[in-house]
């Protein structure tokens, strides 16, 4: 489905020689799924052969939506996940604490209605929100923007 690199996690990629450097970045700095990732990028590359692998985590700077790329927006809505509006959208700068705030429109990845609401801030991860469409009637996973 979805890859590191279709996520924006996956931030460089250095070989010399026999040894390869990878550099991953997650999505959040509690993200549980970043050793998981690491131990993964590390069997496949030495199936690949490469003997000596390492793979760095970096947090800064800190990951973005705005990195997840046209593909993998495509395959997220592909899989009936809502992918996030570009942090290019969202105001800039400070966000004043409000008791109230105006929700986005987040567009059904399954029938392309943008009558949908919120059931939870948060689903499977910390990362995803859960969302149903008041149009066809299936819950679905919408990664906030950050």
């Amino acid at each position: 489905m979805v890859t590191v690199a279709d996520l924006g996690i996956l931030r460089e990629v250095r070989e010399d020689g026999d040894t390869v450097t990878v550099v991953i970045t997650p999505t959040y700095s509690g993200c549980p799924a970043m050793r998981e990732i690491g131990h993964d990028l590390r069997r496949r590359l030495q199936e690949a052969g490469y003997q000596d692998v390492t793979v760095r985590t970096e947090l800064s700077p800190p990951w973005t939506t705005d990195w997840i790329t046209r593909e993998g927006r495509r395959k997220l809505a592909a899989a009936g996940i809502a992918p996030p509006d570009p942090a290019a959208r969202l105001t800039p700068g400070p966000v004043p604490l409000t008791l109230t705030q105006a929700p986005s429109a987040v567009t059904c990845p399954r029938c392309g209605s943008e009558r949908t609401r919120e059931t939870s801030r948060f689903s499977g991860t910390a990362c995803k929100a859960l969302r149903w469409c008041e149009q066809c009637l299936e819950p679905f996973e919408h990664v906030k923007e950050i």
